[in-house]
């Protein structure tokens, strides 16, 4: 088994009811299908430190991935959604058309009454400068905050990822920074 001593390997969390009902995220449990998946995977991903976003889906998709020693980090949380999260994205749309449209041309725009995409890649960043190693098993929004960083993207551009649940985004470390190593690979168990 390969080893993580020179990369931070991004899992997104199984998948959820809200994820297959397109909801804004919430703090909701990983289904079992989801980890299923994820229990398919375990063993297969790198030897060494661990770290999860504190929401439960990812928790419980690190567990199931035999991450049990995973870290519960804050900087690795999603945006919090405010008043949207666990609504349908297309019942937003209906309701808030100008706050949504807001939110996705702002990045600082904050809507919803919780947290802007600035506001998460600046804890991401953050994160990131403290040079960690290993895996870390987070929502979509944290990663793609990640490789926009990497990149030197604005945040919002970071959507324009595709990342499907239990796919890997590897960040290598390089001498002068991070390179994006690859995006929205599937793991084969």
């Amino acid at each position: 088994m390969p080893s993580a001593a020179h990369a931070v390997l991004f899992v997104r969390r199984a998948t959820s009811a809200g994820m297959r009902e397109a909801r804004f995220p919430a703090d909701e449990p990983a289904d079992a299908s989801g980890l299923a998946g994820a229990r398919a995977l375990a063993g297969t991903l790198p030897d060494g430190p661990a770290w999860t976003s504190p929401a439960r889906a990812a928790r419980e998709t690190a567990a199931a991935l035999g991450l049990a020693a995973a870290r519960p980090a804050a900087e690795l949380a999603e945006a919090d959604h405010g008043r949207w999260a666990g609504r349908r994205y297309a019942d937003v749309a209906a309701e808030e058309p100008d706050g949504l449209a807001r939110w996705l041309a702002d990045p600082w725009a904050v809507p919803h009454g919780g947290e802007s995409r600035a506001a998460l890649a600046g804890r991401v960043a953050g994160w990131l400068a403290a040079d960690p190693r290993g895996v870390v098993v987070c929502d979509a929004g944290v990663i793609r905050a990640a490789v926009a960083l990497v990149l030197g993207i604005d945040v919002t551009a970071g959507d324009r990822f595709d990342l499907a649940p239990l796919s890997t985004t590897e960040l290598s470390a390089a001498g002068n920074g991070w390179r994006v190593a690859h995006v929205n690979r599937r793991v084969s168990a």
